[in-house]
């Protein structure tokens, strides 16, 4: 989106912009506000399932079609908030067959009247009918939307993306992360010609006799809004069952017939990619539907159980090795990173998108991961340390919360440093792949906030890790180990930091073995004679400097 991602590599983006000069201060509005935060017409009200029905004409880069909202009463209101992006708008809505008035605040989202009296503890539904053109993707997926392009034999090509930018920019919902619908059902009618690939399991494929299919597409387990997609194409299709920890998943996949030969031979690292995630982060989260990996005409992106791939079927980031040390180039980066959200984005999504964090930090270091199971642990470690030479430090890490602000785009190589980092500190490599396979049981199917994550690391790991995320999530300064020598001893502390920064870190004295030392922002002295030297394990990302 993840990244995102905003699922992807937002960084990109971020380089771009940034190198133009120094980073604006956003000054945030209204529009942001209603986008980005709970509010009082949406928080009454707890959502339980979509059924999105929604007729794609291509030529026209049209679209027209119906969203039924069901929803549990949780407290008496009478104004609901749906969300729909201009230039889309909403034509009607009803509620048990009577239409219901509106008005739209602000661009995108809808204040609907209800007339019927909402009752704590009732199920009710209301039918949103919308239609019009929507925004086009211009950068997908980081400049998101709808993508129409033809393929190499003049198909229509089409597919979504929407990140950050929300879902409400093709369909109408309720577009805040911190409530997912349950289940749900997508609904895509496309020229006959043509398929949809879609989220969760194909139910049926219905004939129009109008020129048109309708492909209906059932979701069984809980999906975040900008998780939900449509591709739309001349697609082959293949697939094959990977026999994983909670028995038999099927995996299949949807590619261009021109592709087909090159997709046979590269998705040959699914499977590697599960039984290494598997290992490390527990069972894939939605064995009831599957998985899938689609062609589409962008990069690619984390859409739950329909990942989208556009990677040119090469390993490496485009044919790119990320890391500059060659360990990227064994691995295609969005068959192992986007299908990595899996676990972190969609199994366990943000409340907020200021705590992006927590999609792209722990899958950048899932790259880390993969390296490690399949080439060891020094290759990982090297994989993700050589990624730090795309770290900006502008910016924290973790944006503004209520108005929609995703934070810097050092979530990705700067979080996964943060989490290598903490690998070291809990020195026991056991204990720590069961606190990533506790995070995935923990809070499985859940929206989260970073203070969760945060408070659930450290007490799992046996560390209090709460300086470190501090430090290296809301923070730009990157710690900086001093140290002295003085008559053969050498003293140390910390500089560049937080006010009651106290993480360990590993050194070696002369030539000797590293080992642990415990700085503070206080000068400490150790006991051993005849140092003349200090030299820092590069698995910390900290910087030492000699002073007088």
């Amino acid at each position: 989106m993840k990244l995102l991602k905003a699922s992807l590599l937002f960084i990109n983006t971020f380089i771009l912009f940034t190198a133009c000069g120094q980073v604006k201060t956003k000054e945030f509005t209204r529009e942001d506000t209603l986008r980005g935060s709970i509010t009082p017409e949406r928080s009454w009200w707890d959502l339980k399932y979509y059924e999105l029905r929604t007729k794609v004409n291509p030529p026209e880069k049209y679209l027209s079609g119906s969203n039924t909202v069901f929803y549990e009463v949780l407290k008496p209101h009478q104004v609901i908030q749906i969300d729909l992006q201009p230039p889309l708008k909403v034509d009607k809505v009803t509620q048990d067959g009577q239409e219901l008035s509106f008005k739209r605040e602000g661009e995108n989202a809808y204040m609907i009247n209800l007339k019927k009296k909402q009752e704590t503890g009732k199920n009710e539904s209301i039918v949103v009918y919308y239609s019009g053109k929507p925004i086009v993707a211009k950068r997908p997926p980081w400049d998101g939307g709808v993508q129409w392009v033809k393929d190499a034999a003049g198909n229509d090509f089409v597919a979504t993306s929407c990140q950050g930018l929300g879902a409400s920019a093709w369909w109408p919902c309720k577009d805040h992360m911190y409530d997912e619908c349950d289940s749900m059902l997508v609904s895509i009618t496309v020229p006959e010609k043509l398929k949809d690939i879609s989220n969760g399991r194909l139910r049926k494929v219905i004939d129009n006799n109008d020129g048109t299919k309708t492909f209906e597409w059932f979701v069984s387990n809980p999906i975040n809004n900008y998780g939900i997609n449509m591709n739309i194409g001349n697609y082959e299709h293949f697939g094959e069952v990977f026999d994983g920890e909670k028995g038999k998943l099927t995996l299949d996949y949807y590619v261009l017939p021109e592709n087909l030969e090159k997709a046979k031979e590269q998705f040959k690292q699914v499977p590697m990619m599960l039984k290494a995630f598997e290992h490390w982060f527990g069972p894939y989260p939605f064995y009831e539907d599957g998985y899938k990996l689609v062609d589409v005409p962008y990069l690619g992106m984390e859409h739950q159980s329909s990942v989208t791939y556009g990677n040119k079927y090469q390993n490496g980031y485009l044919g790119r090795d990320l890391s500059g040390t060659g360990w990227g180039l064994k691995w295609d980066f969005i068959i192992i990173h986007e299908s990595g959200h899996e676990w972190f984005a969609n199994n366990i999504t943000y409340k907020d998108i200021a705590d992006m964090w927590i999609h792209e930090s722990f899958t950048n270091y899932s790259e880390n991961l993969f390296t490690e199971y399949y080439f060891g642990k020094e290759a990982g470690a090297a994989y993700v340390i050589g990624c730090r030479k795309n770290i900006m430090n502008k910016e924290p890490i973790i944006g503004k919360y209520g108005v929609n602000n995703s934070g810097s785009g050092d979530m990705y190589y700067k979080g996964g440093n943060m989490l290598h980092t903490m690998r070291q500190i809990v020195n026991d490599d056991e204990r720590w792949r069961q606190v990533l396979r506790g995070l995935n049981k923990t809070f499985y199917h859940q929206t989260v906030t970073s203070k969760q994550i945060e408070d659930y690391v450290s007490s799992s790991s046996g560390k209090d890790f709460s300086k470190v995320f501090d430090q290296y999530l809301r923070n730009i300064q990157i710690p900086v180990l001093e140290y002295k020598v003085s008559k053969g001893k050498v003293s140390y502390r910390w500089a560049n930091c937080i006010n009651g920064f106290d993480m360990p870190v590993k050194v070696a004295l002369n030539v000797g073995e590293k080992n642990f030392i415990y700085p503070t922002t206080s000068w400490k002295t150790l006991n051993d004679k005849d140092v003349s030297n200090v030299t820092l394990d590069e698995n910390f990302y900290v910087s030492l400097k000699k002073v007088n």
